[in-house]
């Protein structure tokens, strides 16, 4: 569950600190007040706090900044919720009536159930309590697909990082001057795999492994980071440059990696 939406007031704080960011260095607190819908008062202690946190500094009354602190905060938070909007609207609303899981031991119909994100896909269990439970509507076996209903609660999703590994192009020695070994390591840590040219494809193959995409990577690692899959994408040197720019337009975490051997 994305923190700042645990509790009413970490909604509020968040929304007084965009508002303050929109409108330094002069704060209005009345206007943020009628704004967002709460008290002058709750505003100025809102304020107390988030000077007291460092994610804003006063410059004298009612003249307030945002810190490279609060600016980090802000984009920290703001990218966990569009993530998780992003899940609600393809995820939940376009199924609101019945969401399509997997059973992970036999169920009956109408039983109550709890539901999970892993490896980017929904599970529901009847013992593996979670903070959002649904009931089936149809028996199903272990391992079968199966509709939910009646949904409660807020699934969890992981927050998804992405490891963009760099391989030189064939007029460069192509999969021969990979850092295999590293490549076998890193690997190791994620459990969506893609491929960016046959460079790429074939250094993973070198490891006996097989990517689990290869065409349209850059918007799978985005569509599994949605969904709480973290990912390692293995590319020819000249696409990286596209792909680090969809995962900025996206604000989603990534690292790289260049494993061109010297």
């Amino acid at each position: 569950m994305i923190k700042i939406l645990q509790t009413k007031s970490g909604v509020t704080k968040f929304q007084v600190l965009i508002e303050i960011a929109a409108h330094q260095p002069n704060v209005r607190q009345k206007e943020i007040a009628a704004k967002i819908g709460i008290t002058p008062q709750a505003v100025s202690e809102y304020i107390k706090e988030l000077v007291n946190d460092g994610l804003i500094v006063t410059e004298g009354r009612v003249r307030y900044r945002i810190t490279k602190e609060g600016v980090e905060w802000v984009l920290d938070n703001a990218t966990e919720m569009k993530q998780y909007a992003r899940f609600v609207m393809e995820d939940i609303i376009n199924h609101i009536s019945t969401w399509t899981a997997i059973a992970k031991e036999d169920v009956k119909e109408d039983q109550q159930v709890y539901l999970k994100m892993e490896g980017g896909l929904l599970y529901v269990s009847s013992t593996e309590k979670t903070g959002a439970s649904g009931n089936v509507i149809s028996d199903a076996s272990a391992g079968e697909d199966v509709g939910v209903t009646s949904l409660r609660g807020l699934i969890d999703l992981e927050n998804a990082t992405i490891t963009i590994c760099k391989v030189p192009r064939i007029e460069r020695g192509g999969s021969r001057k990979v850092d295999i070994e590293r490549l076998r390591v890193l690997t190791s840590s994620k459990p969506y795999i893609a491929a960016i040219g046959v460079e790429a494809l074939i250094a993973l193959r070198k490891l006996d492994i097989t990517p689990n995409v290869m065409f349209g990577s850059n918007e799978s690692v985005i569509e599994a980071a949605y969904h709480g899959l973290s990912s390692l994408v293995v590319s020819v040197d000249e696409q990286v440059p596209s792909l680090l720019n969809r995962l900025e337009t996206e604000n989603l975490e990534y690292e790289l990696v260049d494993l061109t051997l010297e």
